[in-house]
This record gives structure tokens, sequence and C-alpha cells, in this order.
């Protein structure tokens, strides 16, 4: 959905109104001070909720159909096809409510303008998924996807397969954590055992040649063999001393498992749960393939979720698209650090309305002085973004700001965005 045009009507007859035509990319309006601007955001949303009276509006339809919303003070309110020129008010009518499109998406005025307009503080409040988009927009995305849906299908197999073997996912965990530490253990005790032989035939050699080397050599040659044999008692206390740790750490797991010894376990836990073990075979390999497609994904987007990455797909790609726009925007070089996570912030809230509602209609974005905290050299980089987010979704920019006013009636010339002044024109009644 875009807006083409907004009048404002007096509710006294021959007095002025005001027309606002728009872009349909960006518009950009200037001169406005805090309460004016609030103002025009509560006229351009409450145009398409009920009971407006004096508020008419010319809309777009995603798919293109151009539609005129009429509210006169002192008569029936319609919606008219442009294209069609027909009425076709009742298929926009919501019960006593009358002409109502926020209705149908599933919204009410107070969430719409909650939804729809964007400040200061609500871009800031949205750099934490801007961050998220940010970072996975640098990664490849021949590599990205595929890691992500991975992960989902690795996840939804392992799920299954818990469920065909009469287990739970968190299983897993236990019984990998068992399997990995009885396996240290195992290691340990035949290490230990190894060591243990050999240091007592080490000593024990050590002790028969101390008596004919002693006749032979004299008493001097007690004292290598005594090292000898002191170092071979180290080891052997060291190497039981890794054992016993190993054996602590299997004991902490299968605790966590509710069993005490790893027989045990296996009886108590796995057995009781997975029944046989090729079920138990297939449970520990599922878990395997699902932790690997998670540390893949770790590796390449760190802490952020792949189901989060999944859902804001389109997001992700349109961070990708603006980034791009901005680094081209700054000849070939990295955009401003604070520049960055304005556009992340910014896509991702453009992206929120996106198939807003039931209806999957996109809804035109409201900024009102979004931009009043980015310094100078970061601003251009911002402003080319959002030039390129609005080629995807409408944008009307509400600001007070000389900087963007400079820069808009610039970029206005090559007609990529239009800046406009709200200016009283006669009421065309008064003929």
């Amino acid at each position: 959905m875009r807006f083409d045009r907004l009048v404002l009507s007096s509710l006294s007859p021959g007095e002025r109104q005001v027309v606002l035509d728009l872009h349909p990319d960006l518009t950009v309006v200037t001169g406005l001070g805090p309460v004016e601007r609030a103002g025009l955001v509560n006229e351009l949303v409450g145009s398409l909720g009920p009971s407006r009276p004096g508020v008419h509006v010319e809309l777009r339809s995603d798919d293109g159909r151009r539609f005129a919303i009429f509210r006169p003070p002192d008569d029936v309110h319609r919606v008219v096809d442009v294209d069609g020129r027909r009425d076709v008010t009742g298929d926009f009518t919501d019960g006593a409510n009358g002409i109502d499109l926020l209705a149908r998406a599933g919204l009410d005025e107070r969430s719409a303008r909650r939804t729809m307009c964007v400040g200061a503080e609500e871009l800031r409040g949205q750099q934490t998924d801007g961050d998220r988009l940010r970072r996975l927009a640098e990664v490849d995305p021949a590599e990205l996807w595929p890691a992500a849906e991975a992960v989902i299908r690795s996840g939804v197999q392992l799920e299954q397969v818990a469920t065909d073997v009469g287990g739970r996912v968190e299983d897993a965990e236990v019984i990998a954590s068992i399997e990995e530490r009885h396996e240290a253990f195992e290691r340990a005790q035949d290490e230990s055992e190894r060591i243990r032989r050999a240091t007592f035939l080490i000593a024990g050699i050590a002790a028969l040649l101390t008596v004919p080397l002693v006749r032979m050599v004299g008493e001097v040659v007690v004292v290598p063999l005594a090292v000898i044999a002191v170092a071979a008692v180290v080891t052997s206390f060291s190497t039981w001393r890794r054992l016993e740790r190993a054996r602590s750490a299997e004991a902490e797991a299968l605790e966590v498992a509710g069993a005490t010894s790893y027989l045990g376990f296996h009886l108590q836990r796995v057995n009781s749960l997975l029944g046989s073990d090729l079920g138990r075979q297939r449970f520990l390999a599922a878990a395997q393939a699902h932790r690997d497609a998670m540390q893949h994904w770790r590796t390449i987007a760190g802490d952020v979720p792949a189901e989060w990455a999944i859902d804001h797909r389109r997001a992700v790609q349109a961070s990708l698209r603006a980034s791009s726009q901005a680094l081209a925007f700054a000849d070939g070089s990295a955009p401003g650090e604070g520049a960055s996570p304005v556009v992340g912030a910014l896509v991702a809230r453009l992206e929120s309305l996106r198939r807003l509602g039931q209806t999957g209609e996109d809804f035109p974005a409201l900024l009102d002085e979004p931009f009043s905290s980015v310094d100078d050299r970061d601003l251009p980089t911002v402003l080319e973004a959002l030039v390129a987010a609005s080629r995807h979704q409408q944008v009307v920019l509400l600001t007070d700001d000389p900087r963007i006013s400079g820069w808009a009636g610039a970029e206005a010339v090559a007609g990529g965005l239009a800046v406009c002044e709200l200016r009283p024109v006669a009421d065309a009644s008064r003929g």
C-alpha cells in the first residue's frame, strides 16, 4: 500500500484545505516542528482508519490498483476504484466503524501508529536486531542460508528420531556427555594400566640392579637408581590422579541422568527410553548431525539463532542491498562506524512493515525525525541507505533538520524522491 495524496479539509464550509502529494518511494516533508509532525502522522494513520471526516486520501495497493477515499463532513463516506470508476465502499467497510482499512489488516489506530511511525528512540531500540541483520548481511548468502537451513532441518530430524525411539531431544546432550566422559575414563584407565605396568617394571629392574651395581661400581650408583624409582612412582601417582578426575567427571554426568554407574545408566536411561541399540545409535547420530550443523552456523553467524535468521530472511537481504548501496555511495570506502548500526536498525524496522497484518499488504513507514543523533559524517550514508530501502517500500520522512532538507532538495532534482512543504490552497468547492 502506498499513499498518493492526502487532503485535509476543514469541517467548516468555505475554509481552506491542505493537500499533500506523496512520492511513491520517498517523500521528505520539511519545515515541521514536533507538534506539527505528530499531527501529520496522526492524519496519515487516521486516513486509513474509521470516522475521519474531512480527511480524504488516494492510495495505491500492492497490486497497483488505485483507490480514493472521500470523507465529506456532511455526506456519505465512499471508496472509489479510480481505474474501474466504480464505488467499492462495501469492500472496505467494517461494520459500525464505516470505512476502515486498518481493521482489515487486524490493526487499530493506536497499534498502527506504534508500528508505522519510527522516531529516534524507536530506531535506537531497534539496533539489536539491526546488529544481527548487519552481521548476517556480511556473510556470503551462498553459505549463510544453506547453513541456517541445515540447522533447522537437522533439528527437525532430531526431534523426529527422538519421538520414534521414545526419547526426548534433551536426552541427546546427556547421553553424549556420558558417552564422551566414559570414553575419556576408559582411555585414562587404559593409560593408567599401561603406565602402572611400565613403572612397576622399571622400579623392579632398578631394585634388582641395585645390589650387583653397588658391588661393581660402588654406592654412588644408588642415587640415580633411587631417582628412577621415585620418578616411576610419581608418574604412576599422576596417572592415577588423572584417572580419578575422569572417573569423577563421568560420575557427574551420570548423576545428571539419575544413574550411579555407567552400566546402570544404560539399564536405566538408554535401554528404558530408547529400547534398542539401533535406536540409540540413530538418536546419537541425529544429535551429532545437529551439533555439527549448529557448530558450523555459529562459526559463520555467531550467536544469532538460525531460526531468527530464517524468519528475517527478507530483512537480511534488504540489509545487504542497503549496505551495497551505502558502500557504492561512499565510493567504495567503508561507511562510518556510526552509520552501520543505524542502517541495520532502519532496515529491520522497515521490514517489519512488510506484509503487515491479515491482508499481507506493505504499509508505508512514517519517520519522525529519526536521524537527529546521527553525526554529519555518517548521515549521507544513512540517507542513501534510506533511498535504497524506499525502492521496495514507501517512506515518508518528516523532519526539521536543515542537513536533511538540503540533501533532499538536491536529490529531488533527479526525481528519486519528493520534497513537500504543506501549503494551504483554496478549497475547490469555493468555485
